[in-house]
């Protein structure tokens, strides 16, 4: 991994005041839960906000300090085992399903933690001659992106965990000002096809994961967007229409998980006098606990099949991850990026060229290219300044518990 030192701030105090505001945040974003909130972990493929506050801080120690720092100490070196995710080059690691299990460390331990590992980087970032240190500041950079992914995880998991109290209590408001949707008639945004140039290239000033990358020709067919994201109230209509009695409208898979699943809404959708929180209205459970169904709020928490499945009620299909990127600065567009993110018709696959970085890092998305599809925009749980028209985000279809829902194309 390699990126011109150029692309770093040229002080290196300006550097060490966005890692600490990024760290700070994590914590800012812990902090109105309990410690035995952050200790829980609501099923395998969510995690504990300890485990978050840990891995993260894991990331920082052992792909920067350890292995570039001189003299550096771990803090605990067994925390290696508990706090790597999927690094197998880096070690073993604590089972994922059993990360709910880790009471030890304590919340306390983990804090103290990170604050051992941030000190160490503010000395390392002011030691002489770090601004030719472009490797090693490259991956501070990828670990300051590394922790914003996480700060939308641990919302969307302890939003999970919070859903599985029969309680139902709320999490809180995000502090920052989040975008609302456009609750206007949909209306078809014409785009032009031809041979044009997506993704994104590993050698300007703005960061970019790896999977962005190489930008690379494209061919793509004249199509039409909605210039929305599907609302509460379009998929209300849905539900009311039988959308998920009917076996047409889904592909295979996504009817065999409405069947064992028992779908019949979106997750956290409550419907009318549900037992857990009565009322004669439809109802939906968030971060800031249960609240009347919006219906101009786009719609939520969607499964890659529920977006199918609308799609197809709705006569239209779903945009190609390529379509979204060429309609997502398009003349009257709304709520492409901070509402909800957006599946597409399109599978995780490298883009033509494709090379994943050098050393440990090498791990970090590549080697997922297989069995998901490409979500684009972001969500409002996504940190400010973490969004960007080239991010692919990708998750597998049956997953619902992120912030993700659609946008109708169609062909022109």
């Amino acid at each position: 991994m390699s990126l011109a030192t150029s692309r770093f701030p040229a002080l290196a105090d300006d550097f060490l005041a966005r890692y600490r505001s990024v760290r700070a945040r994590s914590l800012a974003l812990a902090a109105p839960l309990s410690a035995e909130d952050q200790c829980v972990q609501s099923m395998p493929d969510a995690s504990p906000t300890k485990w978050h506050l840990g891995h993260t801080t894991w990331f920082f120690e052992t792909i920067v300090l350890q292995a570039h720092m001189p003299g550096y100490q771990a803090f605990d070196a067994r925390l290696a085992y508990l706090f790597n995710s999927y690094y197998e080059v880096l070690g073993p690691r604590h089972p994922r399903p059993q990360r709910g299990l880790l009471t030890r460390p304590t919340l306390a331990q983990v804090q103290a933690y990170r604050r051992h590992v941030d000190a160490a980087i503010a000395q390392y970032l002011q030691s002489p001659g770090i601004e030719g240190q472009s490797e090693a500041l490259a991956l501070l950079e990828l670990g300051l992106h590394h922790e914003q992914q996480h700060q939308e995880l641990l919302l969307t998991d302890i939003l999970h965990l919070l859903s599985c109290n029969p309680l139902l209590p709320a999490y809180g408001a995000l502090p920052e000002v989040v975008a609302h949707q456009d609750a206007s008639p949909v209306q078809w945004l014409q785009v032009g096809g031809g041979i044009s140039q997506l993704g994104t290239d590993d050698d300007g000033l703005d960061f970019c994961f790896d999977n962005e990358t190489p930008r690379h020709a494209r061919l793509v067919e004249p199509f039409e967007i909605a210039h929305r994201s599907v609302s509460c109230a379009d998929y209300l209509e849905f539900v009311q229409d039988g959308g998920y009695r009917n076996p047409l409208l889904w592909l295979s898979d996504g009817w065999a998980q409405v069947q064992s699943q028992g779908w019949a809404a979106p997750l956290y959708w409550l419907a009318p006098d549900d037992p857990r929180c009565p009322a004669p209205h439809w109802q939906v459970f968030g971060l800031e606990g249960v609240m009347a169904l919006t219906p101009a709020d786009a719609v939520s928490h969607l499964s890659f099949y529920e977006a199918m499945a609308y799609a197809e009620w709705a006569g239209a299909r779903l945009p190609t991850e390529f379509e979204w990127e060429l309609a997502v600065n398009a003349p009257g567009i709304c709520n492409m990026l901070g509402t909800v993110w957006q599946w597409t018709r399109s599978a995780y696959e490298p883009y033509p060229g494709f090379k994943p970085r050098n050393g440990a890092v090498r791990e970090y998305n590549g080697k997922f290219m297989v069995g998901q599809q490409v979500l684009r925009g972001s969500s409002v749980a996504t940190p400010p300044g973490h969004s960007r028209g080239t991010y692919r985000n990708f998750f597998p279809p049956a997953a619902r518990w992120q912030f993700s829902g659609l946008r109708l194309a169609r062909d022109a």
